[in-house]
């Protein structure tokens, strides 16, 4: 049921990444057709621009406001996935121990198991859905964000700070930024986890390290979303999981003065 949930949600998240992809280099506006572009990249094309026109006509502070408007607006989904996701670690150690008593592969032990399984969920009203539904409602407006910056031709004539947002960060420090508040990100999310998932601790380096190769070679106004919506997670994280981040901190420097002792 899991490997079919991950696999779900794998495909949902490449059809919304692909069916804008083909138009990836193309300019939108009020002539743009299609569902993807009438109701999600163009909506959000303009939101940017109208704000940039409140803004003194500064895009760069523009993409800053309108992610922090549009992570404000995700919080409440964010905070949910967050509670399903503790909902469901709490409750590990009993399916380990369901799953090590009926470990025998025939059909009839498998299906004591998803019973037991589904009681267990229903006891501690865990539904295993809840942590995805949000996922699937944000990437879409993400992905439909990332569209529009790419391909508002007005952004790309304009720049901000030392750079141009349209063209790549000449001095590569956004990139860097970018990666760094990347890694911190994941970091605090996979407190206490990414130690016991080999793969997990690999995407802790790995993301950044993609997220740094992108933002060299993007327009620099991409950089600036990466970095404004890593921050933004950064305290929202902060806030939602502090007590799991000092705990978890605290059995590390636990663990590292007891290894000393010895």
């Amino acid at each position: 049921m899991k490997k079919r949930l991950f696999l779900l949600i794998g495909l949902i998240f490449v059809m919304a990444l692909l069916s804008g992809c083909t138009e990836i280099n193309q300019p939108i506006d009020s002539e743009s057709e299609g569902f993807w572009n009438e109701y999600i990249v163009y909506p959000l094309s303009l939101f940017i621009i109208k704000v940039a026109e409140i803004a003194g006509g500064s895009f760069g502070f523009s993409i800053i406001l309108v992610t922090i408007i549009i992570r404000l607006i995700l919080l409440p989904l964010m905070i949910k996935q967050t509670k399903s996701s503790k909902a469901m670690q709490a409750i590990q150690p009993e399916m380990q121990r369901l799953k090590e008593k009926y470990s025998s592969k025939d059909q009839k032990t498998q299906q004591q198991l998803q019973q037991e399984t589904m009681a267990l969920f229903q006891q501690h009203g865990v539904n295993p859905l809840a942590g995805c539904f949000p996922l699937l409602i944000q990437m879409p407006i993400l992905i439909g964000f990332y569209h529009a910056i790419t391909r508002t031709r007005e952004i790309a004539d304009h720049n901000f700070l030392w750079f141009d947002l349209g063209a790549p960060d000449p001095i590569y420090l956004l990139p860097l930024i970018a990666g760094a508040t990347t890694f911190i990100q994941q970091k605090m999310m996979m407190a206490g986890t990414a130690n016991q998932n080999p793969q997990m601790a690999m995407m802790l380096w790995l993301m950044p390290i993609m997220i740094i190769i992108f933002a060299i070679n993007f327009p620099a106004a991409l950089s600036l979303y990466w970095v404004v919506g890593n921050i933004f997670m950064i305290v929202q994280t902060y806030f939602i999981k502090g007590p799991e981040l000092k705990e978890a901190k605290a059995t590390k420097a636990t663990g590292k003065s007891g290894g000393a002792k010895k």
